[in-house]
């Protein structure tokens, strides 16, 4: 089968298509036949090793690979069809139309991926492109599972930090439709697309500075790891929660004295990617509720160009990598 590899860290140029051996599934796994998969910032910190927390590099090196890349392929969300199940499977079976992750396991990056049925993998979206769906899980679980946390109450003000990303722009729209008013802290570049998906007020941080604004929240979610992280509790209101997406240590600790001593919570717990909370999503696109906001579909030999175009941080949504096509797509009425 194919697959996009990489045997060094690196720029995006080493990345390679490969033909590598086809996996077999064992009796409690399933095989996959990845239609699509997310290019993501967390794929392109990998295949360089540069990390924007820096505290696990050395237990992440020995775990990737000190000289070079232990497991060749990337790629973590993504959507298919079952292509075959092993005898202990039951809730999976030829032919069904998928979209999940492959937690630690990696692999989505190729033509077939082998996982555990107990995985997170459900039903995809009937009124998504396998395209659309595999641009869902990642931004949409980390979304949720932060914001649910949250217990956003209708009318509540709530501030979303990075809200141009793949976890961002899955933020503002389940923010909203959880009855929020929504800010919204991006580059201005990112302004139509983030006020067309809900963003009722927005700020340029590459010209004002959010936290001298004046405004307070009821909650600030954040996925910018250089915040000032006192700078964004002052701007709580009484029983307001600040939401970390990307910690420091230094944040981790102070968390548990706010939570712990004030009226504030500050909450890093990371997202445990649950069939629950995907099957939730799966809910809230099939009403309509939200949507992927797809910027680019490249094809498996352009992989590559789909590193570079997240690692510019200018791109409009998420970048997906199709396994069926072979040339640059853009989704006329997604890329926004």
């Amino acid at each position: 089968m194919k697959a996009i590899v990489y045997t060094e860290y690196g720029t995006p140029d080493v990345l390679q298509v490969k033909e590598v051996e086809k996996t077999k599934h064992k009796d409690d796994e399933v095989l996959i036949r990845i239609h699509a998969a997310e290019a993501t910032k967390a794929d392109c910190e990998m295949r360089s090793f540069k990390f924007a927390v820096k505290w696990f590099w050395l237990p992440l090196r020995i775990a990737m690979g000190l000289t070079r890349p232990k497991n060749l392929v990337l790629g973590g969300y993504f959507a298919g069809k079952i292509e075959s199940t092993g005898k202990d499977v039951s809730n999976l079976e030829k032919g069904d139309e998928i979209f999940g992750t492959t937690k630690l396991r990696m692999g989505a990056y190729g033509e077939y991926v082998c996982l555990p049925a107990s995985y997170t993998i459900v039903p995809k979206p009937y009124n998504l492109t396998f395209e659309e769906a595999a641009a869902v899980p990642l931004g949409g679980l980390n979304a949720l599972h932060f914001l649910r946390k949250a217990n956003i109450q209708n009318g509540e003000q709530v501030l979303i930090n990075g809200a141009g990303g793949s976890i961002g722009s899955f933020a503002v729209q389940i923010t909203k439709a959880m009855g929020a008013e929504v800010a919204a802290v991006d580059s201005a570049a990112k302004e139509e697309m983030l006020r067309r998906i809900g963003a009722d007020h927005f700020f340029d941080y590459t010209t004002e500075d959010f936290t001298k604004s004046g405004q307070t929240y009821d909650v600030i979610f954040d996925m910018v790891a250089q915040s000032s992280y006192s700078a964004c509790i002052k701007l709580l209101n009484p029983k307001g929660r600040y939401l970390m997406g990307n910690p420091r240590i230094s944040d981790m600790l102070r968390s548990v004295i706010t939570s712990s001593f004030t009226d504030k919570m500050a909450i890093f717990a990371f997202a445990g990617e649950t069939a629950e909370e995907l099957l939730a999503l799966k809910e809230m696109i099939e009403v309509g509720k939200i949507k992927p906001i797809v910027d680019q579909v490249y094809s498996i030999d352009q992989a590559a160009d789909a590193h570079r175009r997240v690692e510019t941080e200018q791109r409009l949504g998420i970048v997906v990598i199709s396994m069926r096509s072979h040339q640059s797509n853009e989704m006329p009425g997604h890329n926004g």
